[in-house]
């Protein structure tokens, strides 16, 4: 399940985070000064750079802070409620 998108002539993906993104999830986290992410995720990146990521069971985000990266946090986060919907 991967989603990709372009807005405003940037080129992001929101796909299922694996375990060689752990260090990436890692430090998304560790930017927006919040713990790392726990379980099964979905990372958004743009080109291969992650720039948000969500926490599939609770929701939460993280985001990278130097980014303008809301609006692809904002769209992660729906993908991932409408992937615990779909579960």
């Amino acid at each position: 399940m991967h989603i990709h998108a372009i807005t405003d002539h940037t080129e992001w993906t929101i796909r299922p985070a694996g375990a060689s993104d752990a260090e990436q999830l890692r430090r998304l986290a560790q930017l927006d000064s919040q713990p790392a992410l726990a379980g099964p995720a979905l990372i958004a990146e743009v080109g291969r750079e992650p720039w948000a990521a969500v926490e599939l069971r609770s929701g939460r985000v993280v985001a990278d802070p130097f980014r303008p990266s809301s609006h692809i946090a904002e769209a992660t986060l729906a993908r991932a409620v409408s992937v615990r919907r779909a579960a």
